[in-house]
């Protein structure tokens, strides 16, 4: 357990946490996408998803696509637990390439992200490029896709190496990256959790909870 972590954690509302995964690991998920998608022929280019977070769509691909994400979600839990002192379930993920001069706004996220990560996995030109996040908690989550945030919001900015993570609450704590990505790309992971007996733990699993016993053939 990591006491400087989970303090930040409840007392801005997020927390930086240097290594969470090894540079290696964050490399090699990042690898054996491309090469599955090179394998059916395809690549990054067909994974385009647009948003109005984005001032451009960026490729995409979710744990509910993409086995892997979703099995390094759920080994992930309980470490990410032990941080948040909560029991967690998670819910879903998601990985992002962003682009060179790529933001992504200010927002707050939706029920199913109470405890989020995100990940760097890699960057091309290896410049660190910050998630910014606002200690200003907010209780009544609402949709938001702003360019900059509010002076009262004094979001603050947390620099990530590969295999680094920051750790925020998502549906509370706004955040984003308002300054555009130096690199030719960054590719990025983001896990989400619910706790188990909180107010949106009917998010868990992302609704599609596993059933309470498997019969095997």
């Amino acid at each position: 357990m990591n006491p400087a972590a989970r303090d930040s954690y409840q007392t801005k509302g997020y927390a930086l946490i240097p290594g969470l995964i090894s540079r290696e690991v964050a490399m090699g998920l990042l690898a054996r996408l491309q090469g599955e998608l090179a394998r059916q022929g395809a690549g990054f280019a067909q994974l385009l998803q647009g948003s109005d977070l984005l001032r451009a769509p960026a490729p995409e691909i979710s744990s509910n696509q993409y086995a892997p994400i979703a099995g390094f979600l759920w080994g992930m839990t309980p470490a990410i637990a032990m941080i948040t002192g909560e029991d967690l379930l998670p819910t879903f993920g998601y990985l992002r390439i962003y682009r060179r001069g790529d933001i992504c706004r200010a927002h707050g996220d939706r029920l199913a992200c109470e405890h989020s990560v995100s990940l760097t996995l890699a960057y091309s030109d290896d410049q660190p490029w910050a998630l910014e996040v606002s200690p200003l908690r907010t209780d009544k989550p609402y949709r938001r896709a702003d360019d900059q945030f509010r002076p009262d919001e004094m979001a603050e900015a947390a620099m990530m190496q590969p295999g680094d993570g920051v750790l925020y609450q998502g549906v509370h704590h706004h955040h984003a990256r308002t300054t555009p990505n130096p690199n030719a790309w960054s590719a990025h992971l983001f896990l989400h959790w619910v706790s188990r007996d909180g107010r949106y733990a009917d998010q868990a699993f992302d609704g599609q909870v596993p059933p309470g016993r498997v019969e095997l053939n």
